[in-house]
């Protein structure tokens, strides 16, 4: 009896067991390898700032930065054209400078008729020849009926922060203007000032763009 149990027993189980099927590996899930977790990740690009801009709101300001007074006419702003887009335009070369030369006028007064007086600027970096505060400088010059030296200063490193400017083609004239397109630092400034300050110069600083808010 217990054997006839057995034996049945196991026939039931060998035919519940057969009806069983074994349970699918396979998963319906889409999966995509377009992305490689192992790949090397590459670091993003730098995003620059939005370049600044002057709209040439006349905003006439005596500021002082990096221990330099300057006297500037502009001021950069949130619209307007771009650096870039100024500087590569000729036709501001004279916009800047006509609008210096009152200003010039105006501050130093009679001191400037009486004579004595030379112009200056900031020294070339990148352009070998000719660049922007240059050109307005040649014209302010000009305009003024005082002489422009061209590379009273040089400066052999790209570096603004603590430049060290060497003499070159400095004044004769005791009292000098120094000149600048755009002052964001005052660094450049400050260098010239070093400078011509030990040639026992007489200095008073200009800057068309006053280059922070």
């Amino acid at each position: 009896m217990i054997e006839y149990f057995e034996m049945g027993m196991e026939n039931s189980i060998d035919d519940i067991l057969s009806d069983v099927s074994g349970a699918s590996m396979e998963l319906d899930i889409p999966v995509s390898f377009s992305k490689d977790i192992f790949a090397e990740r590459k670091r993003k690009a730098w995003e620059k700032t939005t370049e600044a801009r002057c709209d040439f709101a006349y905003k006439l300001r005596l500021t002082r930065r990096s221990d330099v007074n300057f006297v500037s006419i502009w001021q950069k702003s949130l619209y307007g054209r771009t650096l870039t887009d100024i500087k590569s335009d000729p036709a501001m070369v004279s916009q800047f400078a006509t609008s210096m030369v009152p200003v010039i006028r105006e501050t130093l007064g009679f001191n400037l008729s009486v004579g004595g007086w030379s112009l200056v600027t900031s020294p070339k970096r990148r352009h070998k020849e000719k660049n922007f505060a240059t050109m307005i400088s040649e014209s302010i010059g000009a305009i003024l009926g005082i002489p422009f030296y061209e590379d009273a200063a040089l400066c052999h490193s790209r570096h603004r922060v603590n430049a060290v400017f060497t003499a070159n083609n400095i004044p004769s004239e005791p009292n000098v203007i120094v000149f600048d397109d755009f002052v964001t630092t005052g660094q450049t400034l400050a260098s010239m000032k070093r400078l011509l300050q030990n040639q026992g110069k007489n200095l008073v600083f200009f800057a068309a763009l006053n280059n922070k808010l």
